[in-house]
């Protein structure tokens, strides 16, 4: 590589007009994020259109005579807090433990399910409570037909506006519907327009499937609610109010609607709160209505516009060409069967993953769920909720590369507010001092294990939870966020150095009882458990906290602390990280059992691949080698997150060719939405990915591999395109990836080879760069 033609893009000066387009994203004459298309409206909920800004969120359909748009509120949810601990569980806990050590896991499992589980239903009770629904906006147009009566119709999401879009020509008249979720107003807003006055004529509606009561009020419409806490009934409340602005024409009320009839355009405002902070929401949605209406349409797109994209213009990719000039659903199919020719989906996809977290995502409100912020039913599969096994950590491991590190806040406030309940589930089940979380949580601060042995009883919820807190410091090197996570941390190191016990052979501590998340296993006696001690995903990830903990200590001056002398004696007795079978294969237990389900959807014996460190490339080849094993074993088959996952897997491999096929079976085009927990996994046509159903960490599990295939970094080594496929070889560019270390990269690649590359700090710092197998000495530039 030649260092002199490094283009320095963050001095004052720009070197020539052909950085200027370089730089801006437009030497290849591609917009910076894209655009999802369609030449006709959805036909069902998962083709349209998620638009969001972190806490309001609207899906329209873009149909033409009846346009539905469904409405969401990050913070709707039915249920309530609860304390579903058995306080007499930790008198059972030696006997579990000493049945497993016997090897009668199977007996210690139903000893679980009689007096180790949680009290009551769990999470199939209406106190755990779901995610639900807001509601559905309903515009009912006169005058409009069919689609084979218009012509150019598009329906059509701009990354780069933050907008929807729907037009049409009919009867010599061009009609526009936009749609957006302000960043800067708290709104969600229609505006409607057509090419000739007085031809925009419609119904507005408002409704709910249950527990809420539809009514105008001074002219708006009113929706108002109470979910069922569970309990007796007087859940979270709510308040959505819609409020039409008119050019030209009428605007009346009739019955629960508002009927407008000939006008030139129509703006159409939607504010919702709920009491999930108990605020006064009632009084929150009048204001924020009178607050934003004090400007015009355009300050307001025009505000909204800026805040978003202080976030999305951070990081731009170009992955070659792009057939963009096909409406996405064709797209699709097209790149199912030529995808070489489109390697600018990828970009595509990429982006739209950074767009559905800004999207989904709002400082001190809550982290995206299991559907991000996007539900279209009262029971949103799976309740919505956060699950710890690998779900919600997902949705956050591509943030750091994105340049959206801060994105990773309303996570930590989750976590923050598991220690309290989770000190009494650690005290309760394992006469433990600290915090801790089993595998599943909600928004009402849920710890207790679930309501079956055999996935409920998996305990390393909360360890996982801290390394993806870690991971965010590992990118920005905020001291003051360190500060703010080590009591985090501090407390669930505490609670495994307690919970830890010793194998009754090999001395090793491992914990008991645990499973490797909602996979089982054949005991020699011929009968299937779940249960055991030492699951490997629960060594890798009790290793890497306590190694954590141990460096957060030195970094903010508390080595000194005993109880870290402490985790460091524990840390060398702990169970290995990687154990091999006898089939050359990385042991998913403690023991060397036979799976139950030899491609079982769940591949968390590999966390110490990614996301963890254990398994580095270029270390331990025999542990690499038998991860390799372990996956094609597995398959390449499974819901969408499992296949992100996988992806993954093969990216910290350096098996570029191999992670880009699970890129093109995560791009498989699906329609289903029927449950499938071991297959059928792939997009749908709004690019959403399938489980199915639809499950947002594929999304953003497919980002992350796409970061990861571009650029790799731990400490102070980086590799720069480690899993490159050929497909993306021929040109490519990135700027504004972050790198580990509180670094930004800018890169820019032709025929494999890389042309340029930047990489920014703060300070200079040295670091150790890998270019096609070559280190190279790098001294990074100050910003």
């Amino acid at each position: 590589m030649n260092r002199s033609s490094k283009i320095n893009l963050r001095k004052g000066k720009l070197l020539c007009t052909l950085v200027v387009f370089f730089f801006s994203g437009n030497l290849f004459g591609q917009v910076q994020g894209g655009k999802l298309w369609y030449r006709q409206p959805a036909k069902q909920w998962e083709e349209t259109l998620p638009l969001g800004n972190g806490k309001i969120g609207m899906m329209p359909d873009g149909g033409l005579k009846n346009d539905h748009i469904v409405l969401n509120d990050i913070t709707l949810w039915s249920g309530s807090p609860q304390d579903a601990n058995n306080y007499e569980a930790s008198r059972y806990l030696d006997s579990i433990r000493n049945l497993i050590k016997s090897g009668k896991n199977d007996l210690a499992q139903r000893l679980i399910d009689q007096h180790f589980i949680c009290k009551g239903p769990g999470s199939g009770g209406k106190q755990w409570g779901c995610y639900q629904v807001l509601g559905n906006l309903m515009l009912a147009f006169d005058g409009q037909t069919n689609l084979t009566a218009v012509q150019n119709y598009r329906r059509e999401l701009d990354l780069d506006k933050a907008m929807a879009k729907t037009s049409y020509e009919l009867k010599g008249v061009r009609y526009s519907r936009e749609y957006w979720t302000s960043f800067a107003d708290d709104l969600g807003v229609i505006r409607l327009q057509s090419s000739k006055k007085g031809q925009i004529s419609l119904e507005i509606k408002i409704d709910r499937p249950e527990r809420a009561t539809s009514k105008t009020e001074d002219g708006e419409l009113v929706l108002v609610g109470q979910l069922d806490n569970g309990v007796d009934g007087k859940g979270m409340q709510f308040k959505t109010r819609v409020r039409a602005q008119i050019k030209g024409g009428k605007q009346l009320v009739k019955g629960q609607s508002i009927v407008i009839q000939q006008a030139d355009e129509v703006l159409i405002y939607v504010a919702t709160d709920t009491d999930f902070k108990g605020k006064d929401f009632e009084r929150t949605t009048a204001e924020t209505l009178t607050r934003a209406l004090k400007k015009s349409n355009s300050q307001q797109y025009a505000e909204h516009l800026q805040n978003y994209l202080a976030k999305f213009n951070r990081l731009s990719l170009r992955l070659g060409q792009s057939k963009d000039d096909l409406p996405t659903d064709q797209r699709l199919v097209a790149f199912g069967k030529e995808p070489d020719q489109d390697p600018g989906l990828a970009a595509l996809f990429y982006q739209y993953g950074r767009y559905l977290s800004i999207s989904s995502t709002r400082l001190g409100l809550l982290p995206p769920n299991l559907q991000g912020l996007w539900a279209n039913q009262i029971q949103t599969p799976w309740n919505g909720d956060y699950h710890l096994d690998i779900n919600v950590q997902m949705n956050h491991w591509h943030l750091g590369a994105a340049n959206l590190g801060e994105l990773n806040e309303p996570l930590v406030g989750l976590v923050e507010g598991l220690m309290a309940p989770g000190a009494k589930t650690a005290k309760a089940y394992y006469n433990a001092p600290g915090w801790m979380a089993h595998v599943i949580t909600n928004v009402w601060g849920y710890t207790e294990p679930g309501e079956s042995a055999s996935w409920g009883i998996a305990n390393a919820g909360s360890g996982w939870l801290c390394n993806n807190l870690w991971e965010h410091y590992l990118y920005t090197e905020d001291i003051d966020y360190l500060r703010r996570i080590y009591p985090i941390l501090y407390g669930a190191a505490q609670f495994y150095s307690s919970a830890l016990t010793e194998h009754p052979t090999k001395g090793w501590l491992l914990t008991s009882p645990s499973v490797s998340p909602e996979n089982s296993f054949k005991l020699p006696n011929g009968q299937q458990a779940n249960v055991t001690m030492g699951p490997t995903i629960d060594n890798q990830i009790v290793r890497e906290l306590f190694v954590n903990i141990i460096h957060a200590a030195g970094l903010l001056g508390n080595q000194s602390d005993p109880f870290l002398t402490k985790v460091a004696a524990q840390l060398k007795r702990l169970a290995p990280a990687v154990q091999l079978g006898k089939d050359g294969r990385i042991m998913e237990w403690i023991e060397d059992y036979e799976e139950v389900d030899p491609q079982h959807r769940h591949i968390s014996h590999l966390y110490g691949l990614y996301p963890g460190y254990l398994i580095r490339y270029g270390e331990h080849p025999d542990w690499q080698l038998a991860a390799k094993k372990s996956l094609d074993v597995r398959g390449d088959d499974g819901p969408s997150w499992a296949i992100a996952h996988k992806l993954l897997f093969w990216t910290r491999l350096h098996e570029g060719e191999r992670a880009y096929k699970l890129f093109r079976q995560l791009m498989t085009p699906r329609v289903d939405t029927h449950i499938n927990y071991c297959a059928g996994g792939g997009v749908y046509a709004n690019l959403l990915t399938a489980g199915p159903p639809f499950q947002i960490d594929g999304n953003f599990g497919g980002a992350a591999g796409i970061a990861e295939m571009l650029v790799q970094s731990h400490q102070d080594t980086v590799y720069l395109l480690p899993a490159v496929p050929q497909a993306w070889k021929k040109e490519g560019r990135v700027t504004g990836m972050r790198i580990k270390g509180n670094h930004t990269l800018d890169m820019e690649w032709k025929d494999g080879k890389i042309l340029n590359y930047q990489i920014y700090s703060p300070k200079s710092q040295q670091l150790k760069v890998c270019i096609d197998h070559n280190w190279i000495a790098y001294r990074t530039k100050e910003k």
